[in-house]
């Protein structure tokens, strides 16, 4: 009895050190451990610490690595503009950066020491960028194969079991993020017994919620959605910018804001950022546009439509011929000023500018 209070314990005591969540103790006594036990090194086990894992493409902007990512805040010098990057959202303001001009050469410094994050959750201080570059070789490369599973995530919280070898559920953690469900993986063998509370939720890349009833239907899950997105594990940062772009949003923006600027125009590899310096566009949400210059107006039609990467916007104003095409909409830019980037390949861009309220 002495012998079996102690080892629970120190059971308890690991569990505490371990994870970092709010915990609920439970005494509840059961006829014989739950059939959905969690076995260390078991496919099921693999696979939910692969969906874990700590991804380190997000901020591939900074530290071009997929297995670490740097903990925020961060300072950063993008192209000679210094900013910090407090949240995952202000990536993009280093791409507004870049994207700014397509005739230099984008560049980053980073203000040293950081701190990363590897992909057990476990954090390093970096001094300079020799120390970066050491982990950073240790990564896969572009779109290579890696262990972590980005295409679907856990829905937390999530409930787990302990048991002690008397079949008795002797605590019960609240799992709320993918470090301590990680962690409670890789110390399976501290514990007799650990099962899950079902049903949990998974949520796969297009926003879709599952219903997982069991471990069985967790693993066939798991293996069915894992290779079923693009993990964006590359350094091309402009090939996801309108990922979440919708035709709605673009009317509502460029109808609400009066008289845009041409920020941008190249056709055909040639610039005319110049051709249409002060002239004023006004977008109406009937598909008409009309634009005013010194002297003179020109009037003509606009649409948008598709979704994502994929929405078309057609402009055809007769007297502006270097404005008028079937753009790709590209980015929709609202870091310091709103900025609607429509292009055509590599060779033809045009790019409205406006200060919106």
């Amino acid at each position: 009895m002495r012998k079996s209070f102690y080892k629970s314990v120190l059971v308890l005591f690991f569990v505490s050190l371990a994870f970092a969540s709010c915990r609920t103790e439970e005494s509840e006594l059961i006829e014989s451990p739950p059939e959905d036990v969690l076995v260390a090194s078991s496919t099921v086990t693999r696979l939910m610490q692969n969906v874990s894992i700590n991804d380190g493409s997000i901020d591939n902007i900074i530290d071009y690595a997929n297995c670490f990512n740097i903990k925020l805040p961060v300072k950063v010098n993008a192209n000679g503009q210094e900013i910090t990057i407090n949240y995952e959202n202000d990536y993009k303001k280093i791409e507004y950066i870049f994207d700014d001009s397509d005739d230099d050469v984008d560049t980053i410094s980073i203000t040293y020491p950081i701190q990363i994050i590897l992909k057990d959750f476990s954090e390093v201080v970096i001094n300079n960028n020799t120390e970066l570059l050491s982990y950073s070789s240790n990564c896969n490369g572009e779109n290579e194969y890696d262990e972590d599973i980005e295409c679907l995530d856990f829905n937390y919280p999530i409930s787990a079991f302990i048991f002690n070898s008397n079949d008795e559920i002797i605590y019960t953690l609240q799992i709320t993020n993918d470090s301590e469900i990680f962690n409670l993986i890789q110390n399976l063998d501290n514990f007799d017994f650990v099962s899950l509370r079902f049903p949990l939720t998974l949520t796969i890349y297009d926003g879709t919620e599952l219903i997982i009833n069991d471990l069985n239907q967790l693993e066939t899950t798991i293996e069915a959605y894992k290779d079923s997105c693009d993990e964006d594990d590359d350094y091309d940062f402009n090939d996801d910018d309108c990922n979440d772009c919708n035709p709605l949003q673009l009317i509502d923006i460029l109808t609400n804001c009066s008289d845009w600027t041409v920020d941008k125009l190249k056709r055909y590899g040639n610039d005319y950022d110049d051709v249409y310096d002060g002239y004023t566009f006004n977008f109406q949400k009937d598909g008409t546009v009309s634009v005013y210059y010194s002297g003179g107006s020109a009037y003509g039609t606009w649409t948008a439509s598709g979704a994502g990467n994929n929405i078309t916007v057609t402009i055809d104003i007769p007297d502006l011929p270097y404005c008028n095409n079937d753009w790709i909409l590209h980015e929709i830019s609202e870091y310091s000023e709103t900025k609607i980037d429509l292009r055509v390949g590599s060779y033809s861009r045009l790019r409205y500018e406006n200060i919106c309220n």
